[in-house]
């Protein structure tokens, strides 16, 4: 029976977050078809948010948003078929091809929908930027606008990019299914970026109240395990994997008993989990030490969070080794987000003059990017320069989208502008 309809909508943001990529990867698994399940899943999502708060939350709401969608793309279908006036055909065969199809993949070497899904989205005939966008909405469930920011483009460009790689997945008749063994290790790298990148979502989700969203981080995890469980001992696993598991293990303590976000410095270590540190630690260590490319990269990465993890307090950090490894992994990727990083560690090795100048000119590769505002105000407060902090802090509060991270910016706006008499920041 159902349960009181007070919170459905609450119940209905976490299905949202916790079942909505797994129930898309079950749809797509029957019926094939990227932009049939979306819409119907949708849908689904749509008639519960009109009928839970009256008719009360199903027992089971993950089951009775796929029961809905199933039914509106098997209305959907069954109309394509009166469209083309073969309607008995149409219908039997859909569901038979989808019926047989499930069966197949069922009994495939990987019983996980979510992992044939990351494969599908990741297939060669894809460019590699679609690959990732649409492997973050549909393995993750990330909207447009979260996965654009990840991205660093607008929301419409990312939107046509998506429209444009479901419409590639439909003309080339790309299956939803795993690659043959023998094959899997061709796309490995991709399927390993893509991976990282459902974990990065969930430690800097792009918009919503949640300063951190663990489950999607742990859903990322869990994904890389059977990764290596089908592929031992790769590199670009093995590294991801322990990086990940570092990153995460401070994961309670990253978020005060008020909501709001607890920087790495002010964190109860405690609160860390010293199983998963060393767990983490012992995976980087079988990384090979001739490894190169994306495995090193995630080396260097892991190698980052291993020097926190092994500070048994924030003074302990060893920022100067830190600066040195954000450099190493500058000069490996010219990523602006990693410079950007570097200039955090720079501030606290050598000052925040020295900080400030690495990051000249990175306007124009992080264009509405709010962290770098957001750093740049950090440093500024710090060389003691108070009226220009507080206008960067009030600029990175216009751009950024996370109700938490926005709190917390203007809390230190505040807190800079109180100190030179400034008065309070901006309410936007």
């Amino acid at each position: 029976m159902p349960g009181p309809s007070g919170d459905a909508h609450v119940v209905l943001e976490r299905a949202w977050q916790d079942h909505w990529a797994r129930l898309l990867a079950l749809l797509v698994g029957r019926f094939r078809r990227l932009d049939l399940a979306e819409d119907a899943l949708a849908e689904a999502f749509a008639a519960a948010v009109r009928t839970w708060p009256h008719d009360g939350i199903p027992d089971s709401p993950a089951a009775w948003l796929l029961t809905a969608a199933r039914r509106r793309a098997l209305d959907q279908v069954r109309a394509e078929a009166i469209a083309r006036r073969r309607e008995p055909l149409m219908v039997v065969d859909a569901e038979a091809r989808a019926h047989a199809a499930q069966a197949i993949d069922v009994g495939g070497h990987v019983p996980d929908e979510r992992l044939r899904m990351l494969f599908t989205c990741c297939h060669p005939a894809l460019s590699a930027d679609a690959r990732a966008a649409l492997a973050l909405r549909f393995v993750n469930g990330l909207s447009v606008t979260e996965i654009a920011r990840l991205f660093l483009v607008q929301e419409s460009t990312m939107a046509a990019r998506l429209t444009r790689a479901k419409k590639k997945v439909a003309a080339a008749g790309i299956p939803f299914t795993l690659p043959a063994a023998d094959r899997l290790a061709d796309r490995l790298d991709v399927v390993a970026a893509v991976i990282y990148l459902v974990f990065t979502a969930g430690y800097a989700p792009a918009t919503g109240d949640d300063p951190v969203r663990t489950s999607s981080a742990a859903e990322a995890i869990r994904l890389a395990q059977v990764l290596d469980g089908l592929l031992p001992n790769q590199p670009v696993v093995l590294a991801l994997l322990g990086l990940m598991t570092l990153q995460h293990s401070r994961r309670d303590a990253r978020v005060a008993d008020d909501g709001g976000l607890v920087l790495l410095p002010e964190q109860d270590r405690s609160r860390w989990h010293a199983s998963e540190i060393r767990s983490g630690l012992d995976l980087l260590g079988r990384v090979p030490p001739d490894t190169s490319g994306l495995a090193l990269e995630y080396l260097l990465q892991g190698r980052i969070a291993a020097e926190h993890a092994s500070a048994a307090r924030a003074a302990d950090t060893r920022w100067h080794r830190i600066a040195t490894l954000y450099a190493e992994l500058e000069a490996l990727t010219g990523s602006p987000v990693v410079r950007l990083a570097r200039a955090v560690a720079v501030l606290e090795d050598d000052g925040p003059e020295a900080a400030l100048a690495l990051l000249a000119g990175l306007e124009d590769r992080l264009p509405h990017h709010h962290r770098l505002p957001a750093v740049r105000a950090e440093l500024l407060a710090r060389a003691g320069r108070a009226p220009e902090a507080v206008a960067s802090f009030h600029a990175a509060i216009e751009l950024c989208s996370n109700a938490a991270e926005r709190d917390h910016l203007r809390r230190r706006a505040a807190e800079v502008g109180g100190q030179t008499g400034l008065g309070p920041e901006p309410s936007g």
